[in-house]
């Protein structure tokens, strides 16, 4: 499991997020949407960029809805992860979470996992 040892930690992020030795895990829930992707965006992208967290999960197992703007923001993020040497999970997708990134054939791209154990995994 990745949660044994919190560290505190600045994020601008409005989501809830853990950090747990060099893995930051976003927790999401509810309808992530246009608008607040952005917000989103912004915070795993500082997550990899500035912070050179090694390892960035997203935790999608209590979203209802997603938008493409939030898949869009998901793909930069893999994006930068992938110029950085950051590895980037999703995990726990709900059907809803899981709908637009299979219909737009990007689920395929991502590295994805039903649990957070299973996300930890090396």
């Amino acid at each position: 499991m990745i949660r044994t040892a919190p560290i505190v930690q600045e994020t601008p992020c409005r989501f809830p997020v853990v950090a747990y030795n060099k893995v930051t895990v976003f927790d999401l829930s509810g309808d992530i949407d246009c608008a607040n992707s952005r917000q989103l965006r912004e915070s795993v992208l500082w997550e990899i960029r500035e912070n050179r967290t090694s390892q960035v999960v997203v935790n999608l197992s209590a979203v209802r809805y997603i938008d493409s703007s939030v898949v869009a923001s998901l793909v930069e993020a893999l994006k930068a992860s992938r110029n950085l040497g950051v590895r980037f999970i999703l995990f726990g997708l709900s059907t809803p979470a899981r709908e637009v990134p299979q219909l737009s054939r990007l689920i395929k791209v991502f590295e994805i996992y039903e649990t957070e154990d299973q996300a930890a995994a090396p």
